[in-house]
């Protein structure tokens, strides 16, 4: 079986399905992916593959510089986005902001 390259929550398989979340926030050791990139998707729970998805930009960000288009992105609000990231990576400050589209 082919390994997953990057993994999800179950919960945002749904909403990555159907491109209501069209990006994923990760500290630097996912900042290695570039526009262009063709990733295997799994969930973080059980590894278990779902999609496939190119990566579009890559940008950084910070919990201050977060904004409403990035929680849409996310197909969250944007104190519920701040909220899991801090919880996901606590202490850190600097992110990066992978846009994706599923193939």
């Amino acid at each position: 079986m082919q390994p997953n390259d990057i993994t999800f929550f179950q919960r945002f398989q749904e909403d990555i399905l159907a491109g209501r979340k069209t990006i994923t926030i990760r500290d630097e050791a996912e900042s290695h992916f570039k526009p262009g990139d063709i990733l295997r998707v799994g969930r973080y729970e059980d590894d278990g593959y779902f999609c496939t998805i190119e990566v579009t930009a890559l940008a950084t960000v910070t919990l201050d510089t977060l904004t409403e288009k990035h929680a849409r992105q996310e197909n969250m609000s944007l104190e519920a986005l701040k909220q899991i990231i801090a919880a996901i990576y606590p202490g850190q400050t600097q992110f990066y902001v992978i846009d994706f589209q599923c193939l």
